[in-house]
């Protein structure tokens, strides 16, 4: 008899905690969203908008920070547990032409502390598939393994993938030859080809283009953000440069010969000089990927890491041997590090070594580089003059690029059409816009196309709730990327979930993209099934889980 009791006793606990709601631990608090203000980049302003209404509708308090990218960046990079979500954005730039810098940087573990993995993503099974992309000589093979990171991380959601942005540029072409300007592969007309190649029609010889961000650093050793890399790029030489249609080509070298599948010979361009006059050197060319692995540069760090060592062979030859096969090494390595002249660092360096700080904090008055512009001046938050170095050995057609630093899109705008600039080389505002005045002036070029780059929101996995990963697919599901690229990018965009770009055919996984489910009711399953609830109006923690983040 007792049993028979005990039994029911049983089936009742049973049957109650079955039919019982789940356990509601602390509310979560109010998440702080970053975004830089509406005057400069509207696009990521109305996105940062429209994202927030989304997550309100989930039960979370969220609290939009407009704050000028000076002060974004210095906290998303250097107080790397003090934030909640940020948008955020990787430019096209050249190199990334390779999947590698993305794939490896941007989600590695061991880039967490102080290079790219700013949010502080660690998972041991992507990590294992980025590392084995970087060894696969094999380009099948190799495209597997870069299709298989980007499902992990479509699984995984350590980011909120919003566009692929359609980079609109327009240039005055009553001022520059148009047959002159280079369109190149992901990137579009602002690069560097373009601004050696510009061809003046007649006396304006200035390039003269804006910039709605200001310059945070002229530094080859530090990567600040991408209109500073416009300058570092025109300023610095690199062993090779990724060029027009994707591909890298010799640009400092001469040539380079792979020996075998760990071990490279490249050889110097003869004749090369710094700024200052001096001869570059194969010791400057060591010297520079020494550097960047000396512990003074993290964010470069990684680019270089598989070199083994470097041997002077001559005045003009080095052996660079690797520790693994790197598959992506001339464009993620030899056409990413900038060749700094070991006269002017090696000094720089040994004294930052008796100090806290690194290379990346580091301010040259007058930058050295060798490449085909100079460093004139710099008024911060106005401009930076560089001019011709009629000495390169592609010099510029051009006499001088002048970057103007103008936060108001509007206002870039009139100042295209009146003449103070001639070069577009940021437009955050409608596109249509652009193509309307040109239209409607007779004197301006435009052109669109689909970037390497991309926007997105940034989490900070380093702080719950954004450790979950059922939280971040939930926050990811919330939000129809169709929505962005309408209501934001006036439809030059393309809808994202993967950090490869569809400028990047053969790299890109359409399937991750095209298996995206989003909506408020898709939302509302995850964080149902991974024990969130929502008490009234708010969403809280599953279980007993306390808030340790409260404001």
């Amino acid at each position: 008899m007792k049993l028979i009791h005990k039994a029911a006793l049983a089936t009742a606990l049973a049957t109650l905690f079955a039919s019982a709601p789940a356990l509601a631990g602390d509310p979560i608090r109010t998440i702080d969203l970053f975004t830089r203000p509406q005057a400069a980049q509207p696009q990521e302003f109305q996105s940062v908008q429209l994202i927030a209404q989304e997550w309100r509708k989930l039960g979370l308090d969220v609290n939009v920070r407009v704050m000028p990218w000076e002060q974004m960046a210095d906290i998303v990079w250097y107080q790397r547990d003090k934030w909640d979500v940020t948008a955020w954005q990787m430019v096209g730039r050249p190199e990334r032409s390779d999947p590698d810098e993305i794939v490896y940087n941007l989600f590695h573990s061991s880039t967490a502390e102080k290079g790219y993995n700013f949010i502080g993503y660690s998972n041991p099974e992507f990590d294992a598939v980025a590392e084995a992309q970087r060894v696969e000589i094999d380009e099948a093979k190799r495209k597997q393994l870069v299709y298989k990171a980007q499902e992990i991380l479509a699984a995984d959601q350590p980011n909120m993938m919003l566009v692929h942005p359609k980079s609109t540029f327009a240039y005055d072409k009553t001022v520059w030859k148009p047959d002159s300007v280079v369109n190149q592969s992901g990137i579009g007309i602002r690069n560097t080809w373009t601004f050696m190649s510009l061809e003046p029609l007649g006396d304006q010889r200035d390039i003269i283009v804006n910039s709605g961000d200001n310059v945070q650093a002229v530094n080859p050793l530090y990567i600040s953000g991408g209109v500073d890399s416009w300058v570092t790029e025109l300023l610095y030489d690199r062993l090779a440069r990724v060029g027009p249609d994707g591909l890298p080509k010799p640009w400092a070298a001469e040539s380079y010969e792979w020996k075998d599948d760990k071990t490279i010979e490249v050889k110097l361009r003869a004749g090369m000089t710094w700024h200052d006059g001096k001869p570059v050197t194969v010791e400057d060319v060591k010297f520079s990927f020494d550097a960047v692995v000396s512990g003074e540069a993290p964010m470069y760090k990684p680019f270089a890491t598989n070199v083994a060592g470097i041997d002077i062979v001559d005045d003009r030859t080095l052996v660079f041997h690797l520790n693994n096969p790197a598959a992506s090494f001339v464009t993620s390595s030899l056409a990413k590090i900038n060749l700094i002249p070991k006269h002017v660092w090696e000094p720089v360096l040994e004294d930052l070594k008796t100090k806290e700080e690194n290379a990346e904090s580091y301010q040259e008055d007058t930058p050295i580089g060798s490449g085909p512009f100079r460093f004139e001046r710099w008024l911060t938050n106005e401009e930076i003059v560089l001019s011709a170095n009629k000495d390169h050995f592609n010099a510029p057609k051009a006499d001088r690029w002048i970057l103007r630093i103008v936060p108001n899109v509007e206002a870039a705008l009139g100042m295209l059409r009146s003449g103070e600039i001639n070069f577009i080389g940021e437009f955050s505002g409608d596109p249509q816009v652009l193509i309307d005045a040109a239209e409607a002036d007779g004197d301006l070029n435009v052109v669109s196309t689909v970037d390497i780059g991309f926007r997105y929101l940034a989490f900070n996995e380093r702080r719950a709730p954004f450790n979950d990963a059922a939280f971040r697919r939930a926050l990811s599901a919330a939000v129809d990327r169709r929505l962005i690229v309408k209501a934001a990018f006036k439809g030059f965009a393309e809808a994202s979930n993967s950090v490869v770009s569809p400028a990047l055919e053969f790299w890109h996984d359409a399937a991750v993209v095209e298996n995206f489910k989003a909506g408020q009711d898709v939302a509302k399953k995850i964080l149902e099934d991974a024990g969130y609830t929502l008490e009234g109006d708010r969403l809280h923690y599953p279980g007993d889980q306390k808030e340790e983040y409260a404001q």
